[in-house]
């Protein structure tokens, strides 16, 4: 039978705050998480941190004496949200890192959900940039990512950008594209070694990278060792056609994988009409054909992209777009599938970057302000997606139980 759980100090006073305001919703089913392969089972419970920087702005709102305010963000800080591991610690201290998650995660009986962003040259240098300054000290530090991880059900994100804006997408050069696939598959192979990991690649989103080169990436990537893809992560695509595409990559990975002679421009992209496209692939892809899975981030595209509305010199839709929202929770009862989950990858609440929109700066001219650096927290978006959010906000009950 259910019982409450011991909170935290932080998510306890933000779940306090939610139900004084009647955000609570009913409560759902308990479920439990397999560790006996790399797969996704449906039920899989994630893990929520207690102390996330959502619950300590609703401690913050709270004391300001804004408890709408509170009440957002304690209902943001019942949802899972992925744990990034950025390469900043020693290999000793990350696998130290990983292994206190696990055994967080292991009290509550929920699955981690986890971001491994450490690759040479991430982000192409632009907000992001950083990453291991080797092939041979990423392998090192992967390897100590999975010695944390062990033997725990563990869901791992792999370089977000890491394929669909490697190096041959960048201005880099042919031997660094090299490295960098056999940079991720190296990653594959390390991680795949731990019995519980659920290991997804890089697809970028749907108005990215066409669904023939996007599939040869992932093939190449070493997407067949994987559970399988991850779409939209610190973007803003909406789910249908997020869905859609991936649909279209899973069809291509096996059509290029399986049939003699295929090549990456056979496949129908997210251009072609949709009929056309569908008649394609139903010709050319059997419908009892084992596919590849995938995930999406929806951790911030409940409003869809942004279309500005004032002319810049490079609007970067991407960076910190005004007006967004919250989307679809974290869940893996998505009614589809190919899809294994919706999660929150990318911490809503955190900064894209510094966005100039292409003018001289330093202030973003959408919110009149410098913008503060990627990854740091900015309470007035936090609480703009909170307000946005769609479907609309409600307390996750579920985080009361176990």
């Amino acid at each position: 039978m259910p019982h409450t759980r011991k909170a935290g100090p932080f998510l306890a006073a933000a779940a306090a705050t939610a139900a004084l305001v009647g955000l609570c919703a009913a409560p759902a089913a308990a479920a439990k998480a397999s560790a006996a392969d790399h797969t996704l089972a449906q039920g899989t419970r994630f893990y929520v941190e207690p102390a996330s920087k959502a619950a300590k702005q609703s401690l913050a709102d709270l004391k300001a004496g804004d408890k709408t305010g509170a009440a957002a963000m304690a209902a943001m800080a019942s949802y899972p949200v992925a744990q990034w591991f950025t390469g900043t610690a020693e290999p000793a201290q990350t696998t130290n890192d990983m292994a206190k998650l696990q055994a967080k995660a292991a009290v509550e009986k929920r699955v981690p959900v986890t971001v491994a962003y450490n690759v040479p040259g991430r982000d192409c240098s632009q907000y992001s940039a950083g990453g291991a300054a080797t092939g041979e000290e990423y392998a090192a530090w992967v390897d100590a990512l999975a010695k944390g991880i062990a033997n725990h059900k563990t869901v791992v994100i792999l370089e977000p950008d890491g394929l669909a804006l490697s190096p041959a997408y960048c201005g880099g050069t042919a031997e660094q594209q090299t490295a960098r696939l056999a940079e991720i598959n190296g990653a594959v192979n390390r991680l795949e070694q731990q019995p519980g990991t659920v290991v997804y690649l890089d697809a970028g989103h749907s108005s990215w990278q066409p669904v023939g080169t996007m599939s040869k990436l992932l093939i190449d990537g070493g997407v067949a060792r994987a559970q399988g893809f991850f779409l939209n992560v610190s973007n803003y695509q909406t789910d249908s056609n997020l869905v859609r595409y991936g649909t279209q990559v899973s069809k291509c990975v096996w059509y290029l994988r399986n049939t003699a002679g295929a090549q990456p421009g056979d496949c129908p992209d997210q251009s072609w009409p949709t009929a056309d496209a569908d008649a394609w692939y139903a010709s050319h892809v059997p419908a009892g054909a084992k596919l590849t899975h995938f995930v999406i981030d929806s951790s911030r595209n409940g409003q869809g992209p942004w279309t500005p509305t004032a002319s810049y010199p490079d609007a970067q839709e991407w960076c910190n777009p005004p007006g967004r929202g919250l989307g679809a929770r974290p869940t893996t009862d998505t009614g589809n599938p190919l899809l294994d989950a919706y999660l929150w990858v990318k911490v809503p609440g955190e900064s894209d970057g510094s966005c100039t929109r292409g003018t001289a700066g330093p202030t973003d001219p959408e919110y009149g302000v410098v913008d503060p650096i990627a990854g740091a927290w900015w309470p007035d978006q936090a609480h703009a997606l909170a307000a946005n959010a769609s479907p609309a906000l409600t307390f996750n009950r579920d985080l009361l139980h176990r």
